[in-house]
């Protein structure tokens, strides 16, 4: 398998943690969001993603997969090992709904693609730092009460599921524009718990071979 990836990409991110934690042997391909204008959106790449987004997964057979969820739910029924979903169909449901919330109601608004728009547009940067910690505050204030009642070292109990894959990542993304995160006590406690885990270091943004492109 090939996956093309950004170091520094959330959905890529994600992906890669479930790779490890699959333990599953995968090659990554680098693909700069920022070198030469981006190399997502030459034609070589295009030809891989139409939608010139990262991640991207080759399969074995050649198949080309795209978006985040979709790639680690092909993982988990391809390779059912090392699941990363409750088999309780509620729980299943419950740890779903939650990454759905970061993939589809926090990320968008604060990915590259929006930043870089709303910085086209004029916008200073205290205003797109405004924007971005908005739409975090927003989506990880109804997290934090859903983990409420969690019980365990993680989203649901103790064993890792696609919330926590897809929680830490948004966490990360967080950090790195310099948004408070003191108010949510719960996902900071259960990113950390995570961050202790070799598939989770393994996958880290500062461990990728292209982190130093930048």
């Amino acid at each position: 398998m090939k996956l093309y990836s950004y170091w520094r990409s959330t959905a890529a991110y994600r992906v890669r943690i479930a790779l490890n934690i699959k333990q599953l042997d995968c090659e990554i391909v680098p693909v700069h969001l920022v070198k030469d204008g981006g190399e997502h959106l030459q034609k070589d790449y295009q030809s891989i993603n139409p939608q010139s987004l990262v991640p991207a997964l080759e399969t074995n057979n050649g198949e080309i997969l795209t978006q985040s969820l979709a790639i680690i739910d092909y993982l988990d029924e391809a390779y059912p090992e090392h699941s990363i979903y409750p088999q309780e169909p509620i729980q299943k449901a419950l740890a779903k709904a939650m990454a759905l919330s970061i993939a589809c109601d926090i990320h968008p608004l604060n990915n590259l693609r929006v930043l870089k728009y709303l910085k086209g547009e004029e916008w200073q940067k205290e205003q797109v730092d405004k924007w971005y910690a908005h739409w975090i505050h927003e989506g990880f204030s109804a997290i934090e009460k859903q983990l409420e009642k969690s019980t365990g070292q993680f989203c649901f109990g103790d064993a890792i599921t696609v919330a926590d894959i897809f929680l830490v990542a948004q966490v990360y993304n967080a950090n790195r524009f310099n948004v408070p995160l003191n108010t949510y006590p719960l996902i900071v406690k259960i990113n950390d718990n995570c961050l202790k885990l070799q598939a989770f270091i393994d996958a880290l943004p500062g461990n990728q071979k292209d982190c130093d492109l930048d």
